[in-house]
This record gives C-alpha cells, structure tokens and sequence, in this order.
C-alpha cells in the first residue's frame, strides 16, 4: 500500500471518528506513522485530503451504483437495487456512513459544497433521472432525496426501532427494508 493510500484510509477512519474539526494533521501524521510534511506532500491542505479520502472511500461504493445504473434492469428494478445497495453501503461501511452522519450535522456550507460537487453529484443526478422516468410529472430532486432519506431512517434509526411496539426481526433485513422502501415510492408515484 502507498503512503498516499494509507493517509487515505486513516483519514476516513479519523474524520469519521473525530470529525473534519477535530482531527488536525498532527493527530493523522502520528497514526500514520508520518511527519506532516509528508501527508502535505501528497495533499496541498486540508480540504484536499478530506476531499480525496471522502472520494476514496466513495469509489467502490459508486462502482456498485453505476452497475445498477448501466445494467438492463427496468427502471422499477433499479430502483430496488439502488435501495439495497444504499443499505448495503450504509451496513457494510460504519466508518463512511458515520463520516457523512457527523458531515451532515456540522453542515459546513464549503464543506457540503464539495461533497456536493466533488463526490455525490453524479450518482445523485443518475437517480434523479431515474425518478424522472419513473414519475416524469413528479419532483425528482424530492423522489431522489426521498428515496435516500427513508433508506437511511430505516437503517440509522433501527436501534430505536426495535424497542418500539409493532417490531419485528425482519425489519433489520436490508432485502426486507429495501423492497418497503422501494414499494412506498413506487406507490408514491400513482397517488
């Protein structure tokens, strides 16, 4: 593994951790066994890294969407699938999906920005297009944020869920949640 690679890795670990505030360079230099000059040497400031770890950690994730995206499912399909590979995504890698929690929360205008911009554009563009066909007179910037936001309250939410009353254990299967979610939009869609 690079030293870049490595910065890289830790740097998600720790943003997610102690958020992009909390965790100066120093504090990453000493886990990765490097001076600070060396994490400048491959990242001009902080932004730079924080950017490119956040893209880092995203790359395989966005490599699981654009199959979904370029395959010959139906547009109903797809959107099952992208359900469940959000849930996936937001099961299978605590570290992202705690980073992008705390993100939200700080909400850093420039920060959000380059999220934004520099990360989640494309994909969140290929959804909106994807609820553009399938409910062409509806909202897609909603539909697409809808889709996100209850695959995201079902799986954030789910140590909660379980001490409510009506719980049951299927509702902690990503396929279980993934076909709710995707059966409320689509239901959506005719209303």
């Amino acid at each position: 593994m690079s030293s870049k690679e490595k910065i890289l890795r830790a740097a998600i670990v720790l943003f997610a951790q102690k958020g992009y505030s909390g965790l100066s360079m120093r504090q990453l230099a000493l886990a990765v066994d490097l001076s600070v000059a060396a994490i400048y040497h491959h990242f001009p400031d902080k932004n730079a890294l924080y950017l490119d770890a956040v893209r880092f950690s995203f790359s395989d994730k966005e490599q699981v969407f654009d199959q979904i995206w370029n395959s010959d499912f139906t547009a109903k399909e797809k959107l099952h699938s992208f359900i469940r590979s959000l849930i996936d995504v937001m099961l299978n890698d605590r570290d992202f999906h705690r980073l992008m929690q705390r993100e939200i929360l700080e909400a850093d205008p420039e920060r959000m920005q380059l999220l934004a911009q520099g990360v989640f554009n494309s994909q969140f563009c290929l959804l909106m297009q994807l609820m553009t066909e399938l409910a062409p007179e509806q909202d897609a910037h909603l539909l697409a944020t809808s889709a996100i936001g209850l695959a995201k309250y079902y799986i954030e939410y789910q140590p909660l869920l379980k001490n409510l009353p009506g719980w049951k254990s299927e509702h902690e299967i990503p396929e279980f949640i993934a076909t709710h979610v995707t059966t409320l939009l689509l239901n959506s869609f005719q209303a």
